[in-house]
């Protein structure tokens, strides 16, 4: 079931990155993250509640999944997706492949786990085949002056994604399921969205075209129902330091869209690269169909 639920993660977010370049163009970037999880929400909730699966929730739940909606599914994308706006997606997949060890040392700073040094074996293999792959273009400056903007914003966004994780695996500690907690994450999250639309002024702009509503589709239903739920039971079953390298293997994904549709030519270096992250994923998840929840994860005193 683990490797299930990571290979489903893999492929759907592998693939979200493009599907954002898409959204770029006339409609701001704060309206089309609102268009994003307001859909998904609105498909979500209602889903729930008439299968009856939404769980009910204590009112401190609440204060914590609105904390999860603000870091998963607002604040973060709207830095990812400026980010993109200066550097090509596939590069702030790259970035976003760090949340293994943004999650390593929060759960460190939030949950007093450990470290592995299986962990860090793994991480530092993934984000050298990562290198391995970009850093020849970031150093020819192929991106232009403005890449260094595009890099801080993925890695706000992937500081945001992470403290996202940690308050997750709170409230799944607290018994409030990832679907639920995702339903109203991303409701809580349109919600702000809307309110900075109001308070910045940004014009809310109908979709342009019909592959704007197909990206929109796209990372509304796969990307967010479906990638974040299977992401999140990923952290509730094995924790959030092996879930998050499942961001190192999103590049490799983005590597073959951007091989078909963006003129990606593979060479010695792509294969190198590959080979590094691949190695890594091997090392992280030998043994992934006996992998438990650790005494550690499940004992560990969370607030609430």
């Amino acid at each position: 079931m683990n490797l299930f639920l990571y290979a489903v993660t893999v492929l759907v977010w592998g693939t979200t990155w493009f599907a954002i370049a898409l959204q770029l163009g006339p409609v701001p970037v704060l309206t089309s993250i609102f268009y994003r999880f307001a859909l998904a929400a609105g498909l979500l909730l209602p889903v729930l509640a008439a299968t009856r699966r939404l769980t009910p929730m204590r009112r401190r739940d609440h204060a914590f999944v609105l904390l999860q909606g603000l870091c998963l599914f607002s604040l973060n994308f709207v830095c990812f997706y400026n980010a993109t706006r200066f550097v090509p997606s596939g590069l702030v997949s790259v970035v976003f492949s760090l949340a293994t060890l943004y999650n390593a040392v929060a759960a460190r700073i939030f949950f007093r786990e450990p470290i592995a040094p299986r962990t860090l074996l793994a991480a530092a293999l993934g984000v050298g085949g990562l290198t391995v792959l970009f850093a020849p273009a970031i150093e020819g400056g192929a991106y232009g002056s403005d890449a260094p903007k595009g890099l801080a914003l993925a890695a706000l966004g992937t500081l945001f994604f992470s403290l996202g994780n940690m308050v997750s695996r709170r409230n799944s500690a607290a018994g409030v399921p990832p679907l639920t907690a995702n339903a109203w994450g991303m409701t809580w999250g349109s919600l702000v969205l809307l309110a900075l639309i109001a308070v910045t002024g940004t014009p809310i702009v109908a979709p342009p075209d019909g592959r704007y509503l197909a990206a929109l589709a796209w990372l509304s239903i796969a990307g967010s129902v479906v990638g974040f739920t299977t992401y999140l039971m990923l952290v509730a079953r094995i924790g959030s330091g092996r879930a998050a390298y499942a961001t190192v293997m999103f590049p490799v994904v983005a590597l073959v869209l951007s091989a078909l549709y963006e003129g990606y030519v593979w060479d010695a270096r792509t294969f190198v690269g590959l080979g590094l992250t691949m190695l890594g994923n091997l090392v992280i998840f030998v043994g992934l169909p006996r992998l438990r929840r650790s005494p550690r994860e499940s004992e560990t005193p969370v607030a609430r």
